[in-house]
Parts: C-alpha cells; structure tokens; sequence
C-alpha cells in the first residue's frame, strides 16, 4: 500500500508483502546499483512518472538547463550525455554522472529544483558510477551551484512546506509513521542486530573509518549508546526518560545499567519491536514504551537521552523541544542528545525550504546547528550546554555500511514488495546524507546539557 498526504503527494513506499502497484522487482546493473525501473505507476509515483510538461516547465528546463552545465564545467566530476559531450574539471578516476535523458532531468530540476533532482534518479533520467561521491561533489559545492542573484529569489519559486506536514501534535504521528511505520523487515534488511538507526561511534580498534566492515557495526553503535548513558549519569536507580524510542537498544542498555526508563516514540512499528525486545530480555519491568508525543510528558526524571530525534521536531518547535526536557528534568539532572546538525548560515537560509527530503523520506523534519541549540537552551530554558563532540565522519562510515548492506539484500527488499522506484529512492536518501557528512556541509553532535550555570 501507499500512504498519500491530504494533498494527494504519494509518500512513495509500499508495505511489506504488498507490491508497490505492480511495477515489478527491482533488477540491479553489475555495479550494484539498481536499474532504472521499466514502468512507474502514476498513481503511486505521481511526481516521478512523468516529468512536468507545458511552456513553463520547458521554459524553466531551458534556464535550468543551462545553469546545470555551466555549474558541471566547473566541477571535479565527469557528466557526459548521449551525445558524447563531457562536462566536469574532473579526470578518469572522478565519479561520473551519465545523463540517459537530459531534457527530462532539466525539466525537472527546472521545476523542482533538488526535489527534481532526487526525482529524476529515481525515474532513471542519470546514473552515476559512485551515487555517494558524485552527490558529494553537488554538496561540497551547495553555496556556489546557483548564482547568488537567483538564490536571493528562491523563495518566490520553491515549494513551501504543506501546512499539513507542520508537527502541530496533530500531524507528528501521520509525519513519523510515513518513515518509521513503512516495515521493520524493511529495517532490518540494511541494520545490525541492535536495530539502532543513528550514528554509530567507531572505536579506534576498528582501523580507519573509511575501510570499517559491517561485522564491528553493531559494537560500535553500543559504543555510542554507552557514551550517551554514561555522560547523562545512568546507572542504578536512575529515572530515565528517553524521547524517541527507535528500536529499544538504548532503553535495553539502560535498564541493564539498573535504571527504570520510560520512552516515547509516534511509531506503532517501533513500539511493538522495541516492546517484543525489552520483552525477551527480560526487562518488561524496567522499561515503559509509549505510545505518546513527547510534549505530553509528565513526571520528574534524573535523565533525558535522545538519539537523533531533535531533526524531527521541526524549527519552530524547538523551543517546545527543550521546554519539556527542562519541565521534567531533576534537580541536578543531566541531558544527553544526539543531533545532526548544520552550519548555522545555511540553516537559517533552509529553514522554510521544502526538499527531497521532506517529500519522500522525513516530512516535517529540520536540522538544527550547533549555535541554533546552544542559543534555544539560553533563551528559553534553564538548560546550558555543556560538553559537545562532533563526529560525522562516523555517520559517513555507518552510512556506507548501511548502503552495502541494502544494496546486497536487495533480493530480500524485493520480496518485501519495494519496488524498483522505492530501492532507488532510498539509495539515493542513503548517499545523499552520506555525501552530506563526507563533505563537511553536516555534522553530528553527541550534546550534554545540565543546569550547573542556573543553579549558581
């Protein structure tokens, strides 16, 4: 099945054992990147059947067009068109973008912008010999991909966020579940054994980032969680709220530590695995899973974890965000956070923008920076930061690992029913953030906050 908004924009997913719409498995090229698919239904896939059409969209392809290639001349890459024209400063070792239809990839770009880019690998219109590098190349460069005059006028022709993907209370769950709720099978396919779905953090003993293997993933994202508990003060007794529950590694962790761990998620899917897990470990006792919006939190607590759920909060619920940590926090409590965060100047420039992103993968959802959380805390809460480490180039590697592993089950996302145009969408989603961190425009925080400054 499909989950569609009230606006009629597919969410592009199909649940498992439900082929999505009959456009058949996915087949994938000897590179192991998955081919461009045969048929897209319409219905399912209404922004990628079929680029836009009309004197507009050819008139703004025309412009897009030309400011594409006059962009691509200028970077370390290869793109090369049916033709045999080749654009890029780059040599025979760069990655290469290879336009299979160009007229139909301007015109989306023109119309969309990079939505229209992410829709147009998904319907086939390029491929790329290394997706992950060539979109790093588009990264490393976001500030000058369009001229500054016309990037002054963005917000008279991009998308606005439908009001209906806000996270308002009363949307926060239909937003979660069109991500969280698609399959846990789904998950599981790309996922180590912990089902943590966040930054893992790498111990030294595993050799570089670049070249760590799948078998010390799941190590490593214990390895983060510890950090986390470890820097909120979890151990015997300890109260602990965790906002976003993902799959119950941290509350599992947490309760092993001896403490009682209440945990809220908006995902059904996640509850009831997190719930069979705590279960079996025999911590049913010690954990409470809820169903519940973390604004609706009550209770007093000694810690508050929360692994990379700030990004789905929204920019102007921010405050809310840490309103509540602050309302419910204990005296001398501490707070741990794990955040994916942006430079500051491009978060201000991006925060009524809609994306690619929001459409297809996390609707609602905004990273914060690092200035954006410390100056939210000071103005609206008792909260101080106190601590922070970055560590993005351990989500670039845990996102390479994350890329092997779903390009080599893709046989089991198959039998899932995600089809063709679902296993390129999330390819893309996979390279596209890790090409995000590689190049330096993202990073990812591991925050601890307390109130020691308050309290003097």
């Amino acid at each position: 099945m499909t989950m569609t908004d009230d606006n009629g924009t597919a969410a592009a997913h199909s649940k498992a054992g439900t082929p999505a719409g009959g456009n058949g498995p996915a087949t994938w090229t000897p590179t192991g990147m998955p081919a461009s698919p045969a048929t897209i239904d319409p219905e399912i896939w209404p922004g990628v059947a079929q680029p836009p059409s009309g004197a507009k969209a050819a008139v703004a392809g025309k412009a897009a067009g030309l400011l594409f290639k006059g962009a691509a001349k200028r970077l370390p890459l290869r793109v090369e068109y049916p033709d045999g024209t080749v654009l890029g400063t780059g040599g025979p070792d760069a990655p290469v973008m290879t336009m299979v239809r160009p007229e139909a990839f301007e015109v989306r770009i023109g119309d969309n912008g990079l939505i229209g880019l992410g829709e147009s690998f998904m319907a086939g219109d390029w491929e790329a010999s290394d997706l992950a590098a060539v979109l790093e190349v588009f990264a490393a460069s976001v500030d000058s991909l369009i001229p500054m005059p016309l990037q002054k006028l963005r917000t008279l022709y991009l998308p606005r966020t439908p009001r209906q993907e806000r996270n308002a209370e009363q949307n926060t769950r239909s937003n979660i579940s069109r991500h969280y709720d698609l399959s846990n099978e789904l998950f599981a396919n790309f996922l180590d054994t912990t089902m943590s779905y966040s930054s893992a953090l790498f111990p030294s003993a595993a050799g570089p980032l670049d070249s760590v293997d799948f078998g010390v993933l799941a190590e490593a994202q214990q390895a983060k969680i510890d950090r986390l508990l470890d820097k909120a003060g979890v151990g015997q007794g300890t109260r602990l709220l965790e906002i976003g529950t993902g799959w119950g590694e941290l509350a599992l962790r947490a309760a092993a530590r001896g403490a009682t761990v209440y945990s809220v998620t908006l995902s059904i899917e996640q509850q009831a695995l997190a719930q069979a897990r705590i279960a079996d470990a025999g911590y049913a006792d010690k954990v409470t899973v809820a169903l519940q919006d973390y604004r609706a939190v009550e209770g007093e607590y000694d810690a508050v974890v929360s692994v990379e759920m700030i990004e789905a909060v929204g920019y102007e619920y921010w405050p809310i965000y840490f309103q509540t940590i602050d309302r419910v926090l204990a005296p001398g409590g501490k707070v741990a956070i794990q955040a994916i965060t942006m430079p500051h100047g491009r978060m201000l420039a991006t925060r009524n923008a809609y994306t690619w992103v929001h459409k297809y993968i996390f609707p609602g959802g905004f990273l914060p920076s690092v200035r954006a959380i410390e100056g939210i805390t000071q103005q609206h809460t008792t909260l101080r930061v106190r601590e922070r480490m970055g560590m993005g180039d351990h989500y670039a590697a845990t996102l390479r690992l994350w890329e092997e592993r779903f390009l080599a089950r893709s046989a089991e996302v198959d039998g899932l029913g995600f089809d063709a145009v679902f296993q390129r969408m999330w390819l893309f989603y996979l390279c596209y953030s890790r090409a995000g961190f590689q190049s330096g425009y993202l990073d990812v925080q591991q925050i601890v906050l307390d109130r020691r400054e308050a309290q003097l």
